[in-house]
């Protein structure tokens, strides 16, 4: 019996029959003409049971850091903190609107402000702002500040040039290009800018060098302070992306490197959401040279209360619609908060101690390419994989058989067949030995079953080329392929 054929005033309504697929549900009584639907309803042969059991086995076969460690090199893919989830949930948190009036957001305007504070103190620079949205959105509103700052110098023709390692995020010569400017490569020795190269790159066309440091490679820039007398010397500026900020936070700053402008990650240093295509939080600090360049509106303190103030003549202006992200921003000040100055130092320790004992683990597995002391994370390379006609990939995705996810791969493209490995403070000692007993069960498995895997994923391997052309990103775009898949 279906619900058609059933009288809905029947008091047993749960010995009907479950709804087979194109029915459509009883006619209610008393609904009022106007509310009732008037296309056919396609309802599908399902209980709430059945459909909560069906969500939840997809929760199931995502991967992120509730599941287990998310070793992403330059990812810096951190647990995040449950409290700092609960207090930007709360009612006052999410029922916030950017253009409700200053008066009745001073608890989130407060925050901002404090954050900021504390950001100064990490970085080294006197002023902070929040209103990037993410890591790529602070490296061109940074480049715009120093295109702006050789426009009142009079000089924005002539530098036109901006200089980069090549170990440089591909973020950074995209954004380079964005704000107008013509980028130039700088090669690496043992994974660190080659100064001599450097020295003879730079010129009156140099805007800008952007650099890592602790660099993708995993390696401290030893020579900071000679590349930014070299940089400075010609008159252009020295741009720091804090992707991995993690390994110095609290130990030293980009301003006692002499950085001039930088922007920083709270998704991935201050454990907030990451990944996904979920939403970032970027930091703009800028030293005393480009600080009247930093976006408008900027949060300044008058008395007991906050303002969003624009009235800054040499601005930027504008670079997103509302200020910050105060949903992120707020995980970021309670990560803060949660750990004081000590513990931010401990953070960065814990982190570059964490990396050199899997490093020094993995390192009997694959060769590494640079020096032995690494910082936050390490690269080592799968081309002896190639004399059994194997390729990272076919590691990496062996990998995940393990219940472990893999590592980047080809990436710093300086190293053939590259693997990059972070596994952040957030992780245990016992979690670190079992990824790296992991590995080595992976590394140690039979050619074939590694040029096969994965095996135990719910998808088996896929064509990683046809997907980045081809996306399915739809349920239309689905059951398109599909019905192609269908005709003879």
């Amino acid at each position: 019996m279906t619900y058609r054929q059933a009288r809905w005033e029947e008091p047993d309504i749960w010995d009907l029959a479950p709804i087979r697929t194109g029915d459509s549900p009883p006619a209610i009584p008393g609904i009022p003409e106007k509310l009732r639907r008037k296309e056919h309803i396609r309802w599908p042969e399902l209980s709430e049971q059945e459909v909560m059991r069906h969500y939840t086995r997809l929760s199931q076969m995502n991967f992120g850091v509730d599941s287990g460690s998310y070793p992403l090199g330059s990812c810096t893919m951190k647990y995040n903190p449950k409290v700092s989830e609960m207090l930007a949930r709360r009612k006052h948190a999410v029922e916030l609107h950017p253009y409700q009036p200053e008066s009745t957001a001073q608890g989130a305007l407060e925050l901002f402000w404090r954050l900021e504070r504390i950001l100064t103190k990490v970085t080294g620079m006197p002023e902070v702002s929040l209103q990037a949205a993410a890591g790529a959105h602070g490296e061109y509103a940074s480049l715009l500040m120093v295109r702006a700052y050789f426009r009142d110098r009079g000089e924005a023709e002539k530098r036109t040039e901006v200089l980069l390692p090549d170990t440089a995020h591909g973020t950074n010569p995209a954004s380079a290009a964005m704000a107008g400017y013509t980028t130039r490569e700088i090669p690496s020795r043992d994974g660190c800018v080659d100064l001599p190269a450097l020295k003879a790159a730079v010129s009156e066309k140099t805007a800008c060098f952007m650099l890592t440091n602790p660099n993708t490679a995993g390696l401290f820039e030893s020579e900071i302070l000679d590349i930014a007398e070299t940089v400075h010397g010609v008159g252009g500026m020295l741009y720091y992306d804090g992707a991995n900020l993690n390994a110095i936070m609290g130990i030293t700053s980009p301003g006692r490197m002499g950085f001039d402008v930088a922007h920083l990650n709270l998704h991935k240093t201050f454990a907030t959401p990451h990944g996904g295509g979920g939403p970032g939080a970027g930091v703009l600090a800028a030293g005393e040279t480009l600080a009247p360049y930093l976006p408008v509106p900027r949060i300044v303190k008058q008395g007991r209360k906050y303002h969003l103030d624009y009235d800054r003549p040499k601005s930027i202006g504008k670079i997103k619609t509302a200020y910050g992200n105060f949903g992120l921003d707020l995980r970021a000040y309670a990560f803060a908060l949660t750990h004081g100055e000590e513990g931010l130092k401990h953070v960065a320790r814990r982190s570059v101690l964490n990396s050199n004992y899997t490093a020094l683990h993995l390192g009997k597995f694959l060769p590494r390419p640079f020096r032995t002391l690494v910082k936050h994370e390490f690269v080592l390379s799968g081309s002896p994989l190639k004399e059994l006609g194997l390729r990272t990939a076919d590691l990496a995705k062996r990998l995940l058989d393990e219940g472990v996810h893999a590592p980047t791969e080809y990436f710093p493209s300086i190293v053939d067949e590259a693997l990059m490995v972070e596994l952040p403070e957030t992780e245990s000692k016992r979690e670190l030995d079992h990824y790296i007993a992991a590995f080595e069960r992976a590394i140690h498995d039979t050619p074939e079953n590694l040029r096969s895997a994965p095996h135990a994923t719910s998808v088996r391997r896929v064509d990683e080329v046809r997907a980045a052309r081809q996306p399915l990103l739809t349920w239309r775009d689905l059951r398109a392929a599909a019905g192609k898949a269908q005709t003879p």
